[in-house]
């Protein structure tokens, strides 16, 4: 019979409950703060609900009625300068870090309330309302609710989603050494979703200051924890990081209160996350004003239960038996917070016909409805653009195309101090698998950062340091299809980041990826995504095809506060060209395309590792093709001017892509040259692409399956039919 033997996990998980002394040592002032935040977002929440009943809250009304108690407990042992970020449902987080924000010195149940609260009180419902006058102008409503200034980095519709995120703000407390933490909330759901658990054994790894904290109210819309987890006492999820957890009474707003102290005493010392799991409940269903026996997932008995142990009852009988306050005075509080959540509505409210409506001149413009979805590029201004026919620095000749990608990051991180790389093996193999960080983790040990086999996890993290203002990300997919992986975060969260939270919150990331077609490595390594990301808001795009081209770009979506693709080909990787020797600080101006080659027959538009290829076809056929290398991709950035003075010229286009059929960048550029440009063409746009099926294994196949030269030769000789004139074979 085999020897066992039990193995203890490396952290602990405890069970935190306040006792008997707990409440008699419970300092006046925070139990009254408490008790007065609690009744604020209680009533906050009644009242969002009273106007969902009448039509009057556009969307999804989230209330988190009875869960009060996690929120407030865990946010009145925040500072000011810590931070939380939430799920869709998180009126009472952002409020219970707001309050305690607005209102640093407690808050006095006895007395009126201070007009801050009031103020916050109408932007957050304004907010939800959807009017210009919220903390997003409307644009994040209910489950998009973002007030940098006083913590609350911003809550999310994507269950699970905004968890990466809070790793990296927590990153760069940690890297700043401010001594500052995070709090990221979900639900029972979310901790059976990749990207908790992915961020969970990233923060260990890294012992990042953050706290997940689960508020465990059960169901998840109706379906019971029970049915979708073997271990339902969620905190259990720490064990199996080394991740030091505590589970608690939510509905006890001290033990949550105590819960967190102990918390962030280990954050705060360096020692990594934490985890807490607060078991809350949620008087009414998934969204609206009905309890969940309505609709038959829960017994009127069980909710009568979980009501009898209401947070705001618990802790004003704590305070009445210690006699700081009496149960008129309670009563009062209730009244004074209604009074003001009804003055605050009727500021917003209007009744026309006996029918109560938004007053109209508080919505946001139409003209409204695009703004910030990308900066305006006045970050760029005062950037020295040198295109390199005008350079008058050294250029070194057939200088490799990966040598410059590593020299040029070097350079900004010498220069930029808030320049971080992250990605799977950049910190190993001499510059990852390409070589394209060689030297930066000798240099800069501390911002060249080897992640787990976790894309979804790194890249939130690196959006939410980018979020937090203080780092510049620069995110390595080893292979673009990984985007796939990562696509929650990388068009969810990052490219909708400006535009959802008001237009005017920066991105200032960037993502490096290779096009791998050619190498063997098929359809799940292969694709070029440019044409997903264009057709993608809120992400610029650049495609650099020379060294020389590279550096001035990569300076320029370094400096750009709107996330940025950088696209590369492994087909350029080992080809050479010229490059600065010296002078690595020149800009290319982001939207400007470059003419390769003039002529007067067909306007050819291509990128990257197409380019050289389809000028050398040109130059064999004898065609007078002008070549336009895009250079930037996005649908902002394409240089228009560049590309119809062309073929106004020309009359005739024929646009030039190695990748897919099904995702390819052609498309979208076609129907917009089309609209743009229709009255100067002489025959329809040409395109020339890949296979419809991505690239497989076999060499013979792949070939077969991305555009090659003789594929160009084709779409040239197909223009040229189009006017009448021969190609010499």
């Amino acid at each position: 019979m085999p020897k066992f033997t039990d193995l203890t996990p490396m952290a602990f998980w405890r069970e935190i409950k306040a006792t008997e002394a707990d409440q008699a040592a419970l300092d006046p002032r925070t139990g009254l703060t408490m008790l007065a935040q609690m009744s604020l977002i209680r009533v906050f929440e009644e009242k969002v609900l009273d106007l969902a009943a009448q039509g009057l809250v556009h969307g999804p009304a989230h209330s988190a009625i009875g869960q009060e108690g996690g929120a407030v407990g865990s946010a009145l042992a925040l500072r000011p300068t810590d931070q939380v970020n939430g799920s869709h449902r998180a009126h009472h987080q952002f409020l219970a870090k707001a309050l305690s924000y607005v209102a640093q010195q407690g808050i006095d149940p006895s007395q009126p309330f201070e007009e801050h609260i009031r103020d916050l009180s109408k932007r957050t419902l304004a907010e939800i309302l959807g009017l210009a006058q919220g903390f997003c102008k409307g644009r994040g409503g209910s489950m998009h609710l973002r007030w940098a200034e006083s913590g609350n980095l911003g809550t999310n519709a994507i269950v699970g989603g905004g968890v990466p995120m809070a790793a990296g703000a927590a990153w760069a407390h940690r890297q700043a050494g401010t001594g500052d933490v995070v709090y990221t909330y979900f639900g029972d759901g979310a901790t059976n979703i990749g990207s908790v658990l992915e961020t969970m054994n990233l923060a260990a790894a890294w012992k990042l200051p953050i706290c997940f904290f689960i508020e465990n109210n059960r169901y998840a819309v109706s379906t019971n924890v029970e049915e979708v987890t073997a271990e339902t006492r969620l905190s259990a999820r720490g064990l199996a990081f080394g991740i030091p957890s505590f589970k608690v009474d939510g509905m006890d707003a001290l033990s949550v209160y105590l819960a967190a102290e102990e918390a962030n005493r280990i954050m705060r010392a360096g020692d990594g996350p934490t985890i807490i799991e607060a078991d809350v409940y949620r008087y009414f269903h998934q969204n609206g004003a009905l309890p969940g026996s309505a609709f038959g997932y829960r017994s009127k008995e069980e909710e009568t239960e979980w009501r009898g142990r209401d947070p705001i009852d618990a802790i004003a009988r704590t305070l009445e038996e210690r006699q700081i306050i009496g149960s008129d005075a309670v009563a009062a509080l209730r009244l004074r917070c209604q009074e003001m959540m009804d003055s605050v509505a009727d500021e917003l409210l209007e009744t026309v016909d006996g029918k109560k409506r938004i007053i109209p001149a508080l919505w946001p413009e139409e003209s409204f409805v695009d703004y910030g979805l990308r900066g305006d590029l006045s970050e760029m201004d005062g950037a020295r653009y040198v295109e390199q026919a005008g350079f008058e620095g050294k250029l070194e000749d057939n200088v490799k195309f990966i040598d410059v990608v590593a020299d040029v990051m070097d350079r900004r991180m010498a220069t930029d101090a808030q320049i971080v790389i992250l990605g799977e093996d950049v910190h190993r193999l001499k510059g990852g698998t390409n070589g394209a960080t060689r030297g930066l983790s000798q240099k800069y040990p501390d911002r060249c950062l080897g992640t787990p086999i976790a894309e979804n996890a790194f890249t939130g993290v690196a959006a939410g340091m980018a979020a937090d203002g203080r780092v510049r990300p620069v995110i390595e997919f080893m292979y673009p299809d990984f985007m796939w992986v990562a696509a929650d975060q990388v068009f969810n969260q990052i490219g909708k980041f400006r535009h959802m939270f008001g237009g005017e919150s920066p991105m200032p990331l960037v993502l490096r990826t290779k096009v791998a077609m050619g190498t063997g490595y098929g359809s799940q390594h292969s694709m070029d995504p440019a044409g997903i990301f264009a057709t993608s808001p809120g992400w610029r795009i650049v495609a650099p095809s020379t060294p020389y081209d590279y550096v001035g770009l990569m300076n320029s979506a370094l400096r750009c506060n709107d996330p940025v693709l950088v696209i590369e080909h492994v087909d350029l990787y080992n080809s050479k060209g010229a490059a600065p020797v010296e002078d690595l600080d020149y800009f290319i101006p982001l939207g400007k395309a470059r003419v390769v080659r003039e002529g007067s027959q067909v306007t050819v538009l291509t990128y990257l590792a197409m380019v050289e290829k389809t000028r050398k076809v040109v130059e064999e056929l004898g065609i007078d093709a002008e070549i336009i290398d895009l250079r930037s991709l996005d649908r902002a950035g394409l240089d228009w001017e560049t590309i119809e003075a062309s073929v106004r010229k020309t009359n005739n286009v024929l646009i030039v892509e190695q990748g897919a059929l099904g995702t390819s960048y052609g498309g979208m550029l076609a129907d917009e040259l089309q609209r743009r440009v229709f009255d100067y063409l002489d025959q329809p746009i040409q395109r020339v692409t890949g296979g419809e099926a991505s690239p497989s294994i076999s060499k013979a196949l792949e070939t077969a399956a991305c555009a090659r030269p003789q594929d160009v030769a084709r779409g040239l000789r197909a223009v040229m039919a189009g006017q009448g004139l021969p190609v010499a074979e």
